[in-house]
């Protein structure tokens, strides 16, 4: 008896499908790296047509752009879950900065920033804006910091975690230090200037 392939099709929603190819296009990310993140690839590992990845997406390129919106947005939405105590900032900032080294370097945002940067395709990323910016305001309302010292601060950290989760091993391995020392110097770094900054609004109040 015959098999109608037709019927076996998995049946999703616009959002599943957009959903079901992101997750496809992480695995590969994670797992082998953005050079993997190809449209044939990303179509095979979701198990779907090639014309099904660029209806949703336009091009791969838009895979790529919309994989990292939506790493990012996780982060933002996980930092925003937290509800820093009024009585230590301090540590809850530690916190979130653990988090953003932490996504950078376990799975592979830092590769696939890169990877777009240099594809000139990073400025697609529209979303990534917003997701930043409502972690900025909770930490203004917060703490009643300044805006542009906290706008920099994070703009800072970014950089360093970015340059961390694709340099970091490599740069700390050629200089003979041990294995995360790029990492707990540069949170290091980021907490002394944060101790500052806090202890300057405190101040101003």
């Amino acid at each position: 008896m015959s098999i109608d392939k037709k019927s076996t099709r998995v049946r999703r929603s616009p959002e599943a499908s957009r959903e079901n190819i992101l997750n496809a296009a992480e695995t590969l990310l994670v797992e082998h790296g953005p050079q993997t993140l190809k449209l044939t690839d990303v179509a095979k590992t979701a198990k779907v047509a090639n014309a099904t990845v660029l209806h949703h997406f336009g091009t791969i390129q838009g895979v790529q752009a919309a994989l990292m919106e939506r790493m990012i947005q996780q982060l933002a939405n996980r930092i925003l879950d937290i509800d820093p105590p009024s009585e230590s900032p301090f540590s809850a900032h530690g916190h979130d900065l653990r988090m953003l080294f932490d996504a950078f370097e376990q799975r592979g945002a830092a590769r696939l920033a890169a990877w777009l940067e240099l594809a000139d395709e990073a400025r697609r990323m529209t979303s990534v804006r917003e997701a930043v910016e409502a972690v900025i305001e909770k930490r203004v309302q917060a703490e009643g910091a300044e805006r542009d010292k906290v706008v920099d601060f994070t703009m800072v950290c970014v950089a360093l975690a970015l340059g961390v989760g694709l340099f970091g091993s490599t740069v700390g391995e050629l200089m003979g230090r041990p294995e995360g020392r790029t990492r707990e110097m540069a949170l290091d770094m980021m907490m002394s200037h944060l101790q500052l900054l806090l202890s300057k609004s405190h101040v101003a109040e």
